[in-house]
């Protein structure tokens, strides 16, 4: 796409989010989706050979991640609005496929790929008494950065969730998804619809700080560093509010079900 073009694009954009943030209305919305569409269109692309679900069921999905997107933007914090939205589409494609599709299929080279990095990290781990980073593990398997950042990502969507999958963050060490649900019975993810209510319920009693930024760790994937650039916050205010709110979430949660 020409320069210009993307130049203009980008300004009209910048004007409808102001008008939006003004007078927020379904036909304001509506052109914001129109005018960044090619962001949902790019993403679904990225999904549509790594599972069974459909191009135009994965565009739609997107489009939920878009609007939520230009609902929660503030032009304040001086983001471009398509590195604001582009974890918003993703997560919401990447929510779906996990509840759509169990399976998703993986190229053989890149499984291959994943159970060489397994042993490349068993044996870092025991040598340098810590978990290597992405770059590392990408230098050890001699591939680029972000080819192992699509296998882990694809590997991590393959399976369904569990409540023992670890959450957390490299600085104030890790949970499980379970600490928050406080019915021990459902060990095997997906949630039982009561327990996905109060989650729910729970994450819209958290302050919007909070809120924002359990939402951007846990269900669109970013890192603390990414999660602290979009809020324009530092990374250890990000890692005391992940504390933060996975503690007021847990107590929120056991004090709906005992209600």
């Amino acid at each position: 796409m020409p320069k210009l073009v993307v130049d203009d694009l980008r300004s009209e954009t910048l004007q409808r989010l102001r008008d939006y943030q003004v007078s927020p209305s379904s036909e304001i919305r509506n052109q914001l989706v129109e005018l960044n569409f090619g962001l949902v269109r790019k993403e679904a692309h990225h999904w549509i050979h790594q599972c069974a679900e459909s191009y135009e069921d994965l565009l739609q999905v997107g489009c939920i991640g878009l609007i939520r997107a230009i609902e929660r933007f503030d032009i304040a914090k001086g983001h471009a609005f398509s590195s604001f939205a582009i974890p918003y589409i993703r997560g919401e494609i990447q929510h779906y496929l996990r509840d759509k599709s169990p399976s998703v299929r993986i190229p053989r080279r890149w499984q291959a790929l994943q159970r060489q990095a397994v042993w490349m990290v068993r044996e870092f781990q025991a040598e340098q008494h810590r978990h290597p980073s992405d770059l590392e593990i990408a230098e050890a398997l001699e591939i680029p950065l972000g080819e192992w950042q699509e296998i882990k990502l694809a590997s991590q969507n393959r399976s369904l969730l569990s409540l023992d999958a670890p959450i957390g963050d490299e600085n104030e060490g890790t949970a499980s998804l379970g600490d928050l649900v406080p019915d021990s019975q459902y060990r095997s993810f997906q949630l039982a619809q009561e327990d996905q209510l109060r989650l729910q319920q729970a994450l819209v009693q958290l302050e919007l700080r909070t809120r924002q930024v359990i939402e951007f760790v846990f269900l669109y994937d970013l890192t603390q560093k990414e999660t602290a650039e979009r809020l324009g916050i530092s990374a250890v205010t990000v890692s005391r509010q992940v504390k933060k709110g996975l503690s007021l979430l847990h107590n929120l949660m056991v004090v709906t079900e005992e209600s």
